[in-house]
């Protein structure tokens, strides 16, 4: 069975490796010809642990391949996955115009039935549109008789730094169809994954597309939750890692996505959020719930720097070293950092900017940080600290779990370490004399 999917960003390329390693042929395809050229040299261009390695073997066994070249791109495909980008717009609205693009494309140069999927985070509403805009277009062709199509949704609920796991071994697979037809080529591509269990879920296409919606707006509510409370717990004298435990310890609460720190960045949660507000203000709803859950992360964000400004009230000429810039572990991603915030600050204070990360430094040199250029890019941790006044933490690599504490006081001009993941083990830091600030701790 041969299937394309047009977008080889983070949904696109995964996709199309995991589909290719359960015995699909699989084109991808993109517009953009220099990640094209790449591609067709086997060499990933994002970050994703065991990304390249599955896609080295898939081309080996010619069951991925990559153009682009759209014509030929979905050419026999009996499913063609539209997996671009839908960036946030100045309105908090999903930005659909790569996702028509594709659609227009689709009518312009399809000559047999084909299933098209919706892969791509879209508002609800959205197949509706892009099924009109591909019967334009073959109606243009005088086609609009002869050749069967649907639009269906199949949203993607993948973890940037799991996602192989995440698509080889999903929770459930969510698919909106309108017809039996369309429903039999999704279960024979999806068949290989439900060998065990069958996960895939059926179901309509609007209540599909509300359900990617409904889950990421779900999941960054426990992280601003948490975020609330562990505030409170500073302002009573609490402490959040007790007040977690016995919180999360309720079968019904749990325990992902629960854990206090400097704030949710991404490309999913703060856009899918917004385009959900966005959604429900257009239709006269006030989605009062999630509104506040946008509002305490923005706020979340900007907690590192004033705990910075608390500790050192005038940071011009003071060294300060960030650690970690991606908005999660595992992930070269930049996008939505709560490390741009506090960076923004420190610099537009004065503070000389020491920065770290292990895999994000060519995205953050690239794309991220062009507008900083006194920035100095270190090679590893211990050297981010060398005469600095203070440390930040923002990102929860393991390497900075267990340093050589003993090595960076030495190093350090000054003992002081802003933990904004809580991830580091504070009596440890006390005995060794660092000043330890955590998210979420109180002082009675």
């Amino acid at each position: 069975m041969k299937i394309s999917i047009v977008g080889s960003g983070y949904v696109g390329l995964v996709s199309a490796t995991c589909f290719a390693d359960m015995g699909l042929e699989v084109v991808c395809i993109d517009k953009d010809l220099e990640k094209i050229a790449l591609l067709q040299q086997g060499k990933v261009p994002i970050y994703e642990p065991g990304l390249s390695d599955i896609v080295a073997r898939n081309m080996e066994h010619e069951r991925l391949s990559f153009t682009a070249d759209f014509r030929e791109g979905i050419k026999d495909a009996e499913a063609v996955f539209i997996a671009v980008g839908t960036p946030m717009s100045e309105n908090g609205e999903a930005d659909l115009n790569a996702v028509f693009e594709v659609a227009r494309e689709i009518g312009q140069y399809m000559e047999n039935d084909l299933v098209v999927v919706d892969k791509s985070t879209v508002p609800v509403g959205t197949a509706d549109k892009v099924h009109a805009i591909i019967a334009g277009e073959l109606e243009k062709r005088n086609l609009n008789t002869k050749l069967w199509f649907e639009v269906v949704s199949n949203p993607e609920f993948l973890k940037e730094g799991v996602a192989i796991n995440d698509f080889m071994h999903p929770d459930r697979v969510v698919i909106g169809v309108s017809s039996r037809r369309a429903q039999t080529v999704m279960h024979r591509i999806y068949r290989s994954f439900m060998v065990k269990i069958d996960r895939l879920i059926m179901m309509d296409v609007r209540s599909a597309e509300m359900t990617k919606y409904a889950a990421n707006c779900m999941l960054a509510t426990k992280i601003s939750f948490i975020n609330e409370i562990a505030n409170i717990c500073e302002a009573v004298g609490a402490d959040i890692s007790m007040v977690r435990l016995g919180l999360c310890s309720d079968s019904r609460i749990g325990t992902s996505f629960l854990y206090p720190g400097c704030g949710y960045g991404g490309s999913c949660f703060p856009k899918d959020v917004r385009a959900l507000i966005a959604l429900a203000q257009e239709r006269g709803i006030a989605p009062a719930v999630i509104t506040a859950v946008d509002e305490t992360n923005i706020r979340q964000k900007k907690l590192l720097s004033e705990k910075i400004k608390k500790a050192i009230p005038d940071l011009n000429g003071k060294t300060i070293a960030i650690w970690g810039l991606s908005f999660k572990p595992n992930t070269d991603d930049m996008r939505e950092s709560p490390a741009l915030d506090t960076i923004q600050f420190l610099v537009e204070a004065g503070a000389h900017v020491r920065v770290y990360d292990p895999a994000a430094m060519t995205n953050a040199k690239a794309h991220y940080l062009v507008n900083f250029p006194d920035i100095e890019y270190c090679k590893n941790l211990y050297s981010t600290v060398e005469n600095a006044d203070a440390v930040v933490l923002h990102t929860e690599w393991r390497e900075f779990r267990t340093p050589n504490f003993n090595r960076i006081k030495m190093l350090m001009k000054t003992p002081l370490i802003f933990d904004g993941r809580n991830i580091l083990n504070h009596e440890e830091l006390t005995e060794k004399g660092f000043c330890h600030i955590r998210i979420g701790v109180g002082t009675h």
